[in-house]
């Protein structure tokens, strides 16, 4: 037919040639805070190194932000067992027109013909999972179980050697590149409970550990309360539970 012609781009095929070029165009920086907070904090696609192998594909939006998304796994893989941040590190590439095909889907499956990155589905991304998935066994290869948290990092608190409980455990919340979720007042969720503002713990140490902080805080709440270490996060509760998978502080 005159004055007509047929084009079928397949859209989702150049854009993953073009973002495999460009990474493979890359060198990895080493993933800290401060690298991480030198990305725009645009939307875009990223990928994680260990030992220089890739581990995790992931995208972010632009109310997330590549930059804020980097710096948060910056803070994460700096406080755990077995893992060395200075071997782990990023590519990042902002995209300015972010089409509604999962660009991560599609970049984890063509890494995926070599070996599957194996950060990704293992729980490396993922928030506080709440209180009904502390008792849940993890799998083998989930990244809790392989890099759990290491509490023998030093913290710092306010020059007053006595403070209530609930201002220690704020005070560690703040500062603590992982969760430490504690039990709230039963009338508002908002605030501690009660028993945790009423008890004052006096610290052994002027630099403690976030170990000693909370074994301060255990002894102060007594035999009633409990603090457990679990692999990616820390919970204290009004109880007397066994974790098969935790470390109970005292």
């Amino acid at each position: 037919m005159k004055g007509f012609r047929e084009l079928e781009f397949d859209l989702s095929a150049a854009l993953l040639a073009e973002l495999i070029e460009l990474f493979d165009e890359m060198k990895p920086q080493t993933l800290t805070e401060a690298n991480a907070d030198r990305i725009p904090n645009g939307q875009g696609v990223y990928q994680l190194f260990l030992a220089d192998e890739l581990v995790y594909v992931g995208k972010t939006d632009a109310k997330a932000g590549l930059a804020d998304r980097l710096v948060r796994h910056a803070r994460k893989i700096s406080s755990r067992l077995n893992l060395d941040p200075a071997k782990v590190s990023f590519r990042a590439v902002r995209i300015y027109v972010f089409t509604p095909m999962d660009l991560e889907r599609l970049l984890i499956d063509h890494y995926s013909v070599y070996a599957k990155p194996a950060w990704n589905n293992s729980g490396f991304g993922a928030n506080d999972p709440g209180r009904k998935r502390d008792h849940t066994a993890l799998k083998k290869g989930h990244f809790d179980a392989l890099y759990p948290i290491d509490l023998h990092v030093p913290v710092a608190f306010e020059r007053a050697r006595v403070r209530s409980a609930a201002s220690v455990l704020s005070q560690l919340k703040a500062q603590l590149p992982f969760n430490i979720r504690y039990q709230c007042d039963p009338s508002n969720s908002t605030l501690p409970h009660p028993e945790l503002l009423a008890a004052s713990v006096r610290l052994a140490r002027r630099s403690p550990t976030a170990q000693d902080a909370l074994s301060s805080v255990a002894k102060a709440m007594g035999t009633r309360w409990q603090i457990t270490k679990l692999s990616g996060y820390v919970i204290v509760y009004r109880e007397r539970r066994r974790y098969t998978h935790g470390l109970r502080i005292r």
